[in-house]
């Protein structure tokens, strides 16, 4: 006889509470079920598929054995939260992740309950965790905190702050660490899972706490003998670890895809630990996905794609990506000059160092998700007449400002920024805009801020930088492709400080700084087909400004528009501050700046983020018609 079929157990849980009405030996059954949901569901479209299929089943575990949303779930960055948005109350809606209107990609405060807190960037999980823990002391409370945090995150110093401050108040925080790269170590079979139950379990953490609670009769040296004595004696069967030094009682490693391990380890921890406690377990990125499984990058982040044959849907580009062009041509400058280094903070591929790397690796130097040190780090090298390019999104730049103003700027040290992200992002959402770095870049003294109009204009700045020694030095570019313009084999040396005019008119500038340079364009023919002439100038610098053009655009013009990709605070700023002191607002000039709008704003595709801040060409041609009070402007638009 045939077996009978399983009834589908997916279908019956819509909450965590669903879940732990089922008996364990069901958890099997319906993690299988969930991976495949998840897949099916990415596939609809796109998003980070590796990461979540590595913790299926421990999200199974820990929604199972946790009161979730009382107890706090905390996931390090989010890109692993897919089964968990899933099992919490989302799974209508999960074919609508990262879409506008949609599911967010990342944990969000807003979206549930069950996010207590929002992620995106790494290496937060920790901290978040311990002021949950002590709000909870302080309150009275007796709920659970978990932080779940990955092996790469950890190479982030905030997560050993966190866990060194955990560790010294001695909290009752539950952290799981997510090894899915078997980066620390692997487990060891079924030993190791026998250990893990055993040292999880009440025995052992009786004893530790034993040894704390005589410490109040005996002292501090007797605490320690016993301590040392306790942790000497697990050690010979689990192992010391640096965990256990800053004050963690430390479990693992164990395997995170065995439920029959995962379960009775989460089970023992809730119900016997009484201060800080690191679970280490070991999963596989991809797991139950072949292509996924065997892909280099484990399918971390992926477009829509075929669920038989993994094959991706990737629309064909008519022009090159401006990180590849930078990767390029920085390639290109460092055979002419061999103290050119290349720097990432774990995005190799995301910044073109990459390609970098592949023709100069003595000369790369991935520092991991490690800001700070990465420009740190940079400034080193500067000081000992290196040429760095530290390559770092414009979101990510935002957690190394201290040390861009202390450690490069200050001392006037020459490290070339790459910004690449720059602007809208598309459906990673606000927590990846790239909209801040021309405002806190541009405050700085000695600082040269520079934005790519196009990908010519890239090249050409990548051999700017490296030739430049006077000081820091950024140039920001977008994410997704060029405009395909041609482009030279190696870039030419800009005069620092002065812009270009691309198309001369009388009636209206338009004065941009960054990659809106296309849209101007657009925007101008449309302008000076309604009877407007119109400039169109590419600024290239916010800092130092070229003050030359802008006066003259100021002067020559009826209507003058700044356009840019990046908050309020920013070129404008620059150039509106000049006019004023120049005294070139007092006679008639109506002058319009087009920025961010300023919020923080959800996902969506680029082309609508950019179209309701105004700052594609219609928005452009509106901005005009507004300055010289036109009504008919939409009949222009439809011409």
């Amino acid at each position: 006889m045939s077996e009978r079929p399983q009834t589908p157990l997916l279908d019956t849980v819509n909450i965590p509470a669903d879940l732990r009405r089922l008996d364990e030996t069901q958890l099997r059954q319906l993690a299988d079920e969930l991976r495949a949901e998840m897949i099916d569901a990415v596939s609809v479209t796109g998003g980070h598929l590796g990461a979540g299929l590595g913790v299926v089943e421990l999200t199974v575990a820990i929604h199972y054995i946790f009161n979730t949303p009382d107890d706090r779930l905390i996931w390090d960055v989010g890109h692993q939260c897919y089964p968990h948005k899933i099992l919490t109350g989302r799974r209508d809606r999960i074919r609508t992740l990262r879409q506008e209107g949609g599911l967010s990609g990342f944990t969000k405060r807003d979206e549930s309950v069950y996010d207590p807190f929002g992620a995106a960037h790494s290496s937060t999980s920790i901290s978040a965790g311990l002021g949950m823990a002590v709000a909870r002391e302080l309150s009275g409370g007796a709920n659970n905190v978990i932080s779940v945090i990955g092996d790469g995150a950890l190479s982030a110093g905030m997560a050993y702050e966190a866990l060194n401050n955990a560790g010294a108040m001695d909290a009752r925080l539950i952290v799981i660490l997510n090894d899915n790269d078997m980066s620390i170590a692997p487990p060891t079979g079924a030993m190791s899972a026998y250990l893990a139950r055993l040292a999880s379990g009440r025995t052992y953490m009786g004893m530790r706490e034993l040894g704390k609670k005589l410490t109040a009769y005996l002292g501090k040296t007797i605490d320690r003998a016993i301590t040392r004595a306790v942790e000497h004696a697990r050690g010979y069967v689990t192992g010391g670890t640096l965990f256990e030094e800053m004050g963690f009682y430390h479990i693992g490693p164990i395997d995170g895809h065995d439920l029959a391990t995962l379960v009775p380890v989460l089970r023992n921890v809730r119900d016997n630990a009484k201060g800080p406690v690191l679970i280490h377990v070991v999963t596989r990125k991809g797991k139950g996905y072949p292509p996924a499984e065997e892909a280099a990058d484990k399918y971390h982040g992926v477009s829509k794609f075929d669920v038989i044959t993994g094959a991706q849907s990737k629309p064909p580009a008519n022009a090159p990506s401006y990180t590849k062009v930078f990767g390029q041509a920085l390639a290109r400058e460092a055979q002419e000059d061999e103290k050119i280094v290349g720097i990432t903070a774990a995005m190799p591929d995301g910044t073109g160092i990459d390609i970098f790397g592949k023709a100069f690796p003595r000369r790369a130097f991935d520092v991991g998700i490690a800001e700070q040190h990465a420009v740190t780090f940079a400034a080193g090298l500067a000081s000992e007449g290196y040429k760095p390019f530290c390559a770092i999104y414009s979101t990510f730049l935002q957690r190394a400002y201290d040390q861009v103003v202390h450690d490069v700027a200050i001392q006037r040290l020459p490290v070339r920024f790459p910004i690449d992200r720059a602007g809208y992002v598309g459906a990673d959402g606000a927590t990846h805009c790239g909209a801040f770095d021309t405002t806190f870049l541009s405050t700085l003294p000695n600082f040269v801020v520079m934005a790519a109009g196009d990908e010519a204009e890239l090249k050409h700045m990548v051999r700017t930088a490296a030739a430049y020694d006077e000081g820091p030095l950024s140039f920001r570019y977008p994410r997704g492709n060029g405009v395909g313009v041609d482009l030279p084999e190696r870039g030419s040396l800009l005069d620092i400080g002065r812009g270009r005019v691309l198309r001369e008119g009388t009636k209206v500038a338009l004065l941009s700084f960054g990659a809106r340079l296309a849209e101007c364009l657009t925007a101008a023919e449309q302008l000076g087909q309604a009877g407007l002439s119109t400039t169109v100038a590419d600024a290239r610098f916010a800092k130092p400004l070229d003050i030359a053009l802008v006066e003259r655009l100021a002067r020559e013009h009826e209507v003058l528009i700044t356009v840019e990709e990046g908050a309020i605070g920013g070129f404008a700023a620059q150039v509106l501050s000049h006019l004023a002191k120049a005294g070139l607002l007092d006679g008639g000039l109506k002058i319009r700046p087009l920025f961010l709008p300023d919020e923080f704003s959800d996902h969506a595709s680029p082309g609508a983020m950019y179209a309701r801040a105004g700052l594609d060409h219609e928005g452009i041609v509106r901005a005009a018609f507004e300055a010289l009070g036109r009504q008919d402007v939409e009949s222009v638009l439809r011409a």
